[in-house]
């Protein structure tokens, strides 16, 4: 039959056809999804209260229509990434069930019994786990896909399966290009105009480093990363962590995931600055955050080395000095995507919350303008950092 695109109705017809719930089962679907690149359908028991979420790729960005067409092919490539995800990580992504080419969709676990955790960030919500979590979900999905363990034929198989070109050039425009010129792409805050046509856009010397990060993401297969891995793809709970929508996964640089959680958590630390809440409380979260991000990749860090000193397979990743010239680099890149992130988050086409939630647009402005000028610094600086604790007491120091 070809592609066709469900809607509620047609979502629970296609789970009766697989043997995913009783026969008898009376079914239930909704529309769950507000993304720009799927439809996401709740499937449901009416009697059991089993549920699965059905995930499809749409053909085209739905916040620039028709006129931006994507290929149909992610969604099972994000099925594909579950599954090493599955392996590496268990209990820290969503549980796949089934994936259907010709319809472009995959059906997998309902986590909706988690909240994402950005929302949760916006009500200063605390997750005591989430450091320990992610950073092993890092740590061994980045490792383990890495040339360091893999068979250099298995690994460079895989760069090839997981080539993903159409939404590779989303980050390529959205993250490394369009954020350092006044792009028709832009989505910016009217009263923040005048600083970026006077201040930002003039500063050759960030743009240069940007473009260096540019072509690291276009270039360096080092791992399989997740690709868009920040609050808004992760649920969590107190006592639970999974990460979900790797549809941006691509070989790239391991250092673009831990950069992209990074700067989406110091983008929450500095929007407070635009909020109405008591005092105390904000200090309290900041505190929080500060601590989440330095135990994140310190952990991160840890355990990498640790599979590294446990599993690393070729005879030249055990020289002496090459694992503490790797983990340097690692750390640095981190710091410049985090910084890009930040960037984009700002001005590019898609925001984040924190700071689109404060409805004032003057003090939106200060809190842009706060952002930028923090990830210009992490960005131009990022070698004088030796230790994530010196990255967060420099953002504590400007930030208070």
């Amino acid at each position: 039959m070809g592609y066709r695109s469900l809607d509620s109705h047609t979502a629970v017809d296609y789970v009766k056809s697989l043997d995913l719930f009783p026969q008898d089962a009376t079914l239930e679907g909704s529309e769950v999804g507000d993304g720009n690149l799927n439809l996401v359908f709740k499937i449901r028991d009416t009697q059991g209260g089993k549920s699965v979420i059905i995930k499809q790729a749409l053909p085209y960005l739905r916040c620039a229509g028709e006129s931006w067409p994507l290929d149909l092919h992610r969604t099972i490539l994000e099925a594909n990434v579950f599954e090493i995800q599955n392996k590496l990580a268990p209990g820290l992504v969503p549980k796949l069930y089934h994936k259907d080419e010709e319809l472009s969709l995959l059906i997998m676990e309902d986590l909706s019994h988690l909240g994402v955790m950005r929302p949760g960030t916006l009500e200063m919500r605390k997750y005591p786990r989430f450091a320990d979590h992610i950073s092993t979900f890092m740590a061994n999905t980045l490792f383990y896909t890495s040339d360091l363990y893999m068979d250099p034929y298995e690994k460079k198989a895989m760069v090839k399966k997981f080539m993903n070109p159409e939404l590779c050039k989303i980050t390529e425009d959205l993250i490394c290009s369009d954020p350092y010129y006044d792009s028709e792409q832009n989505n910016i805050n009217p009263p923040l105009r005048p600083y970026l046509e006077q201040v930002f856009w003039k500063k050759k010397a960030l743009r240069l480093e940007a473009t260096k990060y540019k072509y690291a993401f276009l270039t360096e297969a080092q791992s399989l990363v997740h690709g868009d891995l920040h609050t808004g793809s992760i649920f969590a709970s107190e006592e639970e962590t999974k990460v979900f929508d790797p549809e941006f996964a691509y070989y790239g640089p391991a250092a673009f995931d831990s950069g992209l959680l990074t700067g989406n958590i110091l983008i929450n630390y500095i929007s407070w600055d635009g909020k109405d809440n008591p005092v105390e409380k904000i200090q309290d979260y900041r505190n929080y955050l500060i601590t989440t991000i330095n135990d994140l990749y310190t952990l991160f860090d840890q355990k990498f080395v640790a599979n590294w000193d446990k599993d690393a397979t070729d005879v030249m990743a055990t020289v002496s000095g090459y694992q503490e010239f790797y983990m340097r680099k690692l750390f640095v890149d981190t710091i410049a995507f985090a910084a890009m992130v930040m960037i984009r988050r700002v001005h590019g086409l898609a925001h984040n919350i924190d700071v689109d939630g404060i409805e004032d647009q003057e003090r939106r402005k200060d809190v842009q303008i706060s952002i930028l000028e923090i990830a210009e610094e992490l960005m131009m600086y990022r070698e004088s950092f030796s230790t994530i604790h010196d990255v967060t007491s420099f953002v504590k120091a400007r930030i208070f």
